[in-house]
C-alpha cells in the first residue's frame, strides 16, 4: 500500500501522543529481556514472521572496537538490457521468486543491503525503473532527508497514475516540499483534523460498536465473521462521520463508499499488485498497461459529489489559503479515501492478525490494563487516559514496526552524496532513484533484538521509547513530527490514535478472540472464529 494517512495538526497540538508518559505503570525493558507474546508454552509456538515476512539476512554483531570508517564501494548490481532487464526483474518480483525472496536473493548475491535493480512495473507503464535499493535500517532513513532527495511524483514509485483519476490535479502525496502548493495543501489537511477533533473518539466508539455487534451476529449465525469487509464499511463511515459530520448511509452514497474507493484505488495501484490471476492475464494486462481512467469516471464522480456537498467549512478554509474549492475537494477525497481509509483497511487487519496470533496471555494483559486505566479515569476514555496504557501503546508501535502499512519509499537524489549501510559507504549520483523496502529496515537485526519476532512490550519504558526512532512507517521516525517542510505523513498521530482506539474498544468488550488468517493482495485477510465476552 502506498498508503500514508494525511490527517493531523501541524504542531500536533490536538492529537499529540507522548511516548514518554507512563506515569501509572513503569516497566523498563532491556533489549535482551524482551519476550515475544509471553513465554512459549507447550503446543504454542513463539510468534515469529512467516517465511515471506522474514528480513533478508541475519547480520553478525559488529566486532568490538571496529572502526567507524566505512569502505567506499561501488553500488553493486545491474539494471540489464533496457526493456528486457526490467521485464525479467518484474517476473522475478511477482512470480518466479516473490517480493521478499526477490530482495533476499540479491542481498545474498551482492553481499550488500544496498544494490541496483529494477522495480516494477517497468515497461510499458514506467520507462525508467532503475533504482538503488536500500534494505537496512541505517541507509533507509536517507529517503526522509529532503536536503538529499526529491519526492516529486514518487508516491507510487517508478510510475505515476494519470491525474485524470484525481480531477486533473497532482495530489499532495505527489508534491515535493519545495513546491509552493505542498505547504498550502498540507496545512489544509492539518486544519481538517483540527476542525472536528472532538468528534474522533465518540464517533470511533459509535461506529466500531456497530462493527463488533455485527461480527457477533455473524458469528452466531455462521460460526465465522470476516473482519475485512466489516472494517471497510466501519472505517469509511467513521471517517465521514468524524471529519465531515455526515453518515454516508443517510445520503445518496449509501453503503457504496468502500466499494467505490476500492475500485478507484485499484486503477492507481494495479501495476504493483498481484491479484492471483493467471500470469498471462495479470502480467499482460495489469502490469504492462495502465487501465483507462474513463472506466472509473462515474464511480469517482459519486465520491466527488459526496465530499463536495459535505465539506463546505474545509473548502471555505481552502479558499482562504489560496486553493480552489475543486482542487481542495479532490485532495480531501485522496486524503480520506486513499490515505486514511486505505491505512485503516490494511493496518487494522494486520494488527489484529499479530495480536490474535499472540493468544490469551497477551489478550488478558491488554484487557486488564485497558479496563483498569479507564476505571481510574472515572469510566471515561480520553487521549490522556490512553497514555496510561503502556502495553497497549507498545503493541501498536510493534505492529507498525513489524508490518508497516506503507512498505515502500522512493526518492530521487538531488546531488551527489555518500550513503552508508552498516558495512560500507556508497556513492550516489545526482538524479539516481533510491528505493527502500521498509519491512527489511524495521526488522534490521543490527538495530532490533529478536527483530523477526512480534514482541508486544518492545517499546515499554525508557529503553523501549529510545527505539521509536527506528519505527519508520510514517515516512519519518516515530519520535519526530510532520511539518510543511517534510514528507512525514500529516496524519501520523491520527493513525496512532485510531489504532489505539481499536485495541481499546476490542478489549473493553472481549477477554480474548480467535482468528484465521489468509493472504490478501493488500495486507492480510482475517476471519474471526470466536469472541469471548468480557468477564471482569
Amino acid at each position: 500500500m502506498a498508503v500514508c494517512p494525511s490527517l493531523s495538526s501541524p504542531a500536533a497540538s490536538n492529537f499529540q501522543f507522548s511516548s514518554h508518559t507512563c506515569s501509572m505503570i513503569k516497566l523498563p525493558i532491556s533489549s535482551k529481556s524482551l519476550k515475544p507474546c509471553g513465554p512459549p508454552a507447550i503446543g504454542r509456538p513463539v510468534i515469529t514472521a512467516a517465511l515471506s515476512e522474514r528480513p533478508a539476512v541475519t547480520h553478525p554483531p559488529p566486532a568490538p572496537g571496529k572502526s567507524s570508517q566505512l569502505t567506499i564501494r561501488k553500488v553493486p548490481g545491474e539494471w540489464g538490457i533496457p526493456l528486457i532487464g526490467p521485464w525479467k526483474d518484474r517476473q522475478d518480483y511477482f512470480y518466479n521468486q516473490g517480493r521478499d525472496e526477490f530482495f533476499k536473493s540479491r542481498i545474498h548475491k551482492y553481499q550488500s543491503t544496498v544494490f541496483r535493480t529494477n522495480m516494477p512495473p517497468g515497461p510499458c507503464i514506467s520507462f525508467n525503473p532503475n533504482v538503488v535499493v536500500l534494505l537496512d535500517g541505517k541507509s533507509f532513513p536517507t529517503l526522509f532527508d529532503t536536503d538529499k532527495v526529491e519526492k516529486k511524483d514518487l508516491f507510487t514509485g517508478t510510475y505515476m497514475p494519470s491525474t485524470d483519476l484525481t480531477g486533473g490535479y497532482r495530489m499532495l502525496s505527489y508534491l515535493d516540499p519545495s513546491e509552493p502548493s505542498h505547504a498550502k495543501l498540507k496545512k489544509l489537511m492539518f486544519f481538517l483534523l483540527s476542525y472536528r477533533r472532538d468528534h474522533v473518539i465518540p464517533e470511533f466508539q459509535n461506529t466500531y460498536s456497530e462493527l463488533f455487534e455485527g461480527l457477533e451476529n455473524e458469528l452466531a449465525t455462521t460460526g465465522k465473521a470476516s473482519f475485512g469487509a466489516a472494517n471497510d464499511q466501519a472505517a469509511f463511515n467513521f471517517l465521514a462521520r468524524s471529519f465531515y459530520g455526515v453518515n454516508p448511509v443517510d445520503t445518496k452514497l449509501g453503503s457504496d463508499g468502500p466499494g467505490l474507493v476500492s475500485k478507484w484505488v485499484l486503477f492507481q495501484l494495479h501495476p504493483l499488485l498481484s491479484l492471483g490471476l493467471p500470469r498471462p492475464i495479470e502480467d499482460g494486462l495489469l502490469h504492462t498497461f495502465p487501465l483507462p481512467p474513463f472506466l472509473i469516471k462515474k464511480d469517482y464522480q459519486r465520491l466527488y459529489d459526496f465530499f463536495y456537498q459535505n465539506s463546505s467549512p474545509i473548502l471555505d478554509q481552502a479558499e482562504k489559503v489560496g486553493i480552489s474549492r475543486d482542487e481542495a475537494c479532490h485532495n480531501l477525497i485522496f486524503t480520506t479515501c486513499f490515505n486514511s481509509f486505505g491505512g485503516m483497511k490494511i493496518f487494522f487487519t494486520n494488527m489484529l492478525k499479530w495480536v490474535g496470533r499472540c493468544g490469551a496471555k497477551l489478550h488478558a494483559d491488554l484487557a486488564g490494563e485497558i479496563r483498569s486505566a479507564i476505571k481510574s479515569n472515572g469510566g471515561k476514555l480520553t487521549m490522556a487516559g490512553m497514555e496510561h496504557m503502556p502495553l497497549m501503546k507498545s503493541v501498536v508501535y510493534e505492529a507498525l514496526r513489524i508490518e508497516p502499512p506503507v512498505p515502500s519509499q522512493y526518492g530521487r537524489a538531488k546531488r551527489d552524496f555518500l550513503i552508508e549501510s552498516h558495512d560500507a559507504a556508497f556513492k550516489i549520483k545526482e538524479g539516481e532513484m533510491l528505493y527502500g523496502f521498509q519491512p527489511f529496515a524495521t526488522r534490521d537485526p543490527k538495530i532490533f533484538d529478536r527483530a523477526e519476532e512480534f514482541v508486544p512490550g518492545r517499546f515499554i519504558g525508557p529503553d523501549g521509547e529510545k527505539m521509536l526512532k527506528h519505527v519508520l512507517w510514517s515516512n519519518g521516525p516515530q519520535n519526530e513530527s510532520p511539518t510543511v517542510d517534510n514528507k512525514q505523513c500529516a496524519g501520523k498521530d491520527f493513525v496512532v490514535l485510531v489504532s489505539r482506539l481499536l485495541l481499546v474498544e476490542l478489549f473493553r468488550r472481549y477477554d480474548s478472540f480467535d482468528i484465521e488468517v489468509a493472504a490478501s493482495p493488500l495486507g492480510a485477510s482475517v476471519t474471526i472464529t470466536s469472541l469471548k465476552r468480557a468477564t471482569f
